[in-house]
């Protein structure tokens, strides 16, 4: 059997992700192990991820590594992967999803609409603090950067009144005590690729590709896909108010998908329903862009990041 070396980021989760793959692989019979690389998107952490403007800023460096074989594949959360990959590596193989929706947790509050007014809640991303200020006007949204246990430590300790992480994380690090809420998409539309995993490896390395084919997962590689068209077609990443969720239908898939001034005060929604994933992602896309998504994203690029980035 083959002998693997995963590269991974030095997260919790990102360190769980990748021995979720490993435990999986080595019930395969593979000998694998685990070489922790660090990131831009690590390195920096004092600047709101929408400031910093890097493609690919969680997965550059694990890339390098791919190029230079220090490691035959790489484990991502597949929303950190730029939608357009750089040449010479393949997405070769996309997990069963977890959960793709956000999650409310908060220490004393069980609900968005219970939080008092002015309250402080805490979030990573401008596609949250958009919709969130949709739906809520009058809170204090407060930028909240770390892994899940730095900013479960800042709930903990009354810093902020509720924070909005990914469910998967969540869930998979065992720490859904404080989760009082999830939010459906039609609240708060993920961002495109979240809850999804993401096996990455050199494009000419068929043994690997081989190797991981049996993690793939055709619906949940379907209904990524179909969001990545809509980020694609939209020019932006996760970094950027945009969410796009997709799921199976009897038709094919039904995709929703958002695009958010970050002070909430113009949302543009578009729902549709198609066979062909790539497709009804470009269609959702472009339907946002004649509908103004385009001016608001003009904005946001001009004024978060030097340039638009990759998820």
């Amino acid at each position: 059997m083959a002998r693997l070396r995963i590269g991974s980021r030095g997260s919790q989760l990102a360190l769980w992700q990748a021995n979720h793959i490993a435990a999986l692989l080595r019930g395969r019979g593979h000998d694998v192990s685990i070489e922790v690389i660090k990131t831009t998107g690590d390195k920096i952490t004092d600047v709101a991820l929408a400031k910093v403007g890097t493609k690919g800023m969680f997965t550059k460096e694990i890339e390098e590594a791919l190029s230079e074989h220090r490691v035959d594949l790489a484990v991502h959360s597949l929303k950190d992967l730029p939608t357009e990959l750089s040449p010479g590596f393949l997405l070769a193989s996309v997990p069963e999803r977890e959960d793709a929706r956000d999650a409310f947790l908060s220490v004393r509050y069980s609900h968005l609409e219970k939080l008092p007014k002015n309250a402080r809640l805490g979030t990573s991303s401008l596609r949250r603090q958009a919709q969130l200020h949709s739906l809520r006007a009058n809170l204090e949204i407060i930028p909240l950067r770390g892994n899940v246990d730095t900013r479960l430590r800042k709930l903990h300790s009354g810093e902020f009144d509720a924070i909005i992480l990914a469910a998967a994380g969540v869930t998979r690090l065992g720490l859904t005590q404080m989760v009082r809420h999830h939010f459906e998409p039609t609240e708060i539309c993920p961002a495109a690729g979240q809850g999804a995993l993401a096996i990455e490896t050199r494009a000419d390395d068929a043994a690997t590709i081989e190797t991981v084919t049996f993690l793939d997962h055709p619906h949940t590689r379907a209904a990524v896909a179909c969001e990545r068209a809509t980020l694609n077609r939209l020019g932006g990443g996760c970094q950027v108010p945009i969410g796009a969720y997709a799921e199976p239908t009897q038709r094919g898939l039904l995709l929703q998908a958002v695009v958010a001034s970050p002070d909430g005060s113009s949302i543009i929604r578009e729902k549709r329903e198609g066979s062909d994933p790539e497709r009804l992602g470009v269609e959702v896309g472009q339907a946002l862009l004649s509908r103004g998504a385009s001016k608001i994203l003009d904005t946001v690029y001009g004024k978060e990041a030097s340039v638009p980035q990759q998820p």
